[in-house]
């Protein structure tokens, strides 16, 4: 008998492998790719992966594991309807159905942003916020406040969702202006806690009086989400003074902060607060076809200033026709400073600080879109 017979024959199932450990085969299922065909096409390697991978303490830990590092997954349109856009090619294509949030008697709803796998959605005629996972499908429907839901009749409310690192807990921190006494407007904002089950005491700080005595009332505008940065968290000040409105996260506090002078007196209005390239509060401002990054800086004396970094010019960066193609942007998303540029149904990301960019595959109508990062952990089709 040829010696490749014998050797093909010999029994190989008493030898112990790291495979046949299901603690160590765990370990290292834990690390494949977190794209959403990973785990699909190891479940079908065998009956034993397919139960070990569709354990949900697995896929919990898979989620946790690849947190910081999350695929784009597509984008929701900022819409009542917010349909679901997928940017990935087949066989991590996710279908728009799989991202469906059903609508109940009443319900209006309108998206404030999406941050850690969670969208946070605003239904103001049921005075509720809605936290939604839309790759596990978990939803939360909370009661806004009385005192923040009686100016949220009367103006725009913004908020932010976070979730800590454990996957299990999250924060809402809801902001609204309070216009009722024109010589002291205030900003207010409150967090509610998935880990005690309720909102937490309200904060507030003065506005600005910006137009003395104007019956435009100062809000925190929707226009653009909030954008964390180290423990803060940022949002639009429009209408009667436009600025910046922080929350921090950690002293529970409310402050705000001017702009650069030129930008109100130039009128450009087009500008994103995002995070500065070596960390620190920064703007984005959108000049024609290109933007400008700034920096706020703090001196050894406490005064703060802004500070021009550098220019990037996009038409050249994306060999675009300037006298052909208009631009819009939005951005940056995330906490990576990625940037989205529109233009024409085709849309890019730019990182600001590499500054490489990609073109997504499919055609994106002139909306405004929430990008959902996350880790899809589903084993099934």
């Amino acid at each position: 008998m040829p010696r490749s017979s014998r050797r093909r024959r010999h029994p190989c199932s008493t030898a112990v492998g790291p495979l046949n450990d299901d603690d160590l085969l765990r370990e290292i299922l834990l690390r494949l790719p977190p794209q959403p065909s990973s785990l699909p096409r190891a479940s079908a390697v065998c009956r034993r992966w397919r139960l070990l991978l569709s354990d949900p303490g697995f896929s919990r830990r898979f989620r946790i594991h690849h947190r910081r590092n999350p695929p784009l997954l597509g984008f929701f349109v900022r819409n009542e309807g917010l349909p679901f856009l997928p940017s990935l090619d087949a066989p991590d294509r996710v279908s728009p159905g799989r991202f469906s949030l059903q609508r109940g008697d009443g319900d209006r709803f309108k998206s404030l942003g999406c941050r850690h796998g969670l969208i946070l959605v605003s239904n103001k005629p049921n005075n509720q916020i809605l936290v939604w996972d839309p790759v596990t499908g978990d939803q939360h429907r909370l009661d806004i406040p009385p005192v923040v839901a009686i100016h949220a009749k009367k103006t725009t409310i913004n908020g932010a969702v976070l979730r800590a690192d454990d996957a299990r807990h999250f924060q809402v921190v809801l902001t609204v202006a309070d216009n009722d006494d024109k010589q002291h407007r205030r900003a207010l904002a409150c967090v509610y806690s998935s880990e005690t089950g309720a909102w937490g005491e309200l904060v507030s700080t003065q506005l600005p009086s910006g137009v003395p005595m104007s019956n435009a009332g100062t809000f925190v505008s929707t226009y653009k989400p909030a954008v964390l940065i180290g423990d803060s968290l940022y949002w639009r000040l429009g209408g009667n003074f436009t600025g910046i409105l922080e929350f921090d996260l950690e002293k529970q506090s409310l402050a705000v902060i001017w702009l650069p002078v030129h930008i109100l007196e130039e009128g450009h209005y087009l500008f994103s607060i995002m995070r500065a390239e070596g960390g620190g509060l920064g703007l984005l401002l959108q000049t024609d076809f290109s933007i400008e990054l700034w920096k706020r800086k703090t001196d050894c004396d406490g005064v703060a200033s802004w500070g021009l970094g550098r220019t990037i010019e996009l038409d050249k960066l994306l060999s675009l026709n300037s006298e052909e193609n208009e631009i819009m942007i939005q951005g940056p998303m995330g906490e990576n400073n990625v940037v989205f540029v529109w233009t024409h149904h085709i849309l890019f990301t730019v990182h600001l600080e590499s500054l490489q960019f990609n073109k997504l595959p499919g055609a994106y109508p002139l909306f405004y879109y929430h990008p959902l990062e996350s880790v899809y952990a589903a084993v099934g089709s």
